[in-house]
């Protein structure tokens, strides 16, 4: 997840839509809401949860720039994925 500064944040979750939601309406403190993080613009997939705290892990190891690089790969204009989600919501 982003927001308009491309601060960047990386985190691990078994339900993404409600974990997106919570980011997006500040309903947990912590840096998603101190920094305003409510842009969702990535994520994978996998049902071993050993396996998505190690890619976390990796992936927050990475330098800024190769973070970038592998969001751009799949969403090249940043474009907020999770938007038709709440559409209803609105």
């Amino acid at each position: 997840m982003t927001n308009k500064s491309k601060t960047l944040y990386t985190g691990v979750t078994n339900n993404l839509e409600r974990r997106v939601y919570e980011h997006k309406h500040k309903l947990v403190a912590g840096f998603t809401s101190k920094y305003n993080i409510t842009k969702f613009v990535y994520y994978g997939e996998t049902n071993d949860v050993q396996e998505a705290l190690a890619r976390e892990k990796q992936i927050k190891g990475w330098l800024r720039l190769k973070k970038i690089a592998l969001i751009e790969a799949e969403n090249p204009e940043w474009k907020d994925l999770s938007l038709e989600w709440y559409e209803t919501l609105r």
